[in-house]
């Protein structure tokens, strides 16, 4: 590898790109692109991540799957509200043996109640619900 390559490979790598396109860029081999990186200590910039929900700065861990979501609360949120991207599989329909409603629940063929204070009204209080 030449000096005038080592240069590339550190100023793309330092751009963001990754090793695949460093490689092929400069037509060498993708291991001593990764090898040379690995030597030096170049790192890609990552792009500053954000919450898909509210916007918020990201803290990502190295080596660990990537955030998409600053807590609980927005992903929850963001899921809620892009219902249709949910992959769900299996639909069991049935009624509420409390409420007499009708709900379709997935991935959950014995279910029976839409609640845990239904069916706590239905086991304890004989199907009558109180308050």
């Amino acid at each position: 590898m030449t000096d005038e390559q080592k240069q590339q490979i550190i100023a793309l790598r330092r751009d963001g790109e990754g090793y695949g396109r460093i490689a092929a860029q400069l037509q060498i081999s993708i291991n001593t692109v990764k090898s040379f990186c690995r030597r030096h200590g170049l790192v890609a910039k990552s792009a500053a991540s954000v919450c898909e929900q509210c916007g918020r700065p990201i803290a990502q861990n190295t080596g660990r799957k990537r955030k998409r979501f600053c807590c609980d609360a927005c992903r929850n949120k963001w899921w809620n509200s892009h219902f249709d991207l949910v992959k769900r599989k299996t639909g069991y329909t049935f009624t509420c043996p409390t409420c007499g409603k009708e709900l379709t629940v997935y991935g959950n063929s014995r279910q029976k109640f839409c609640s845990h204070a239904y069916y706590i009204a239905y086991r304890f209080l004989g199907g009558v619900r109180h308050g």
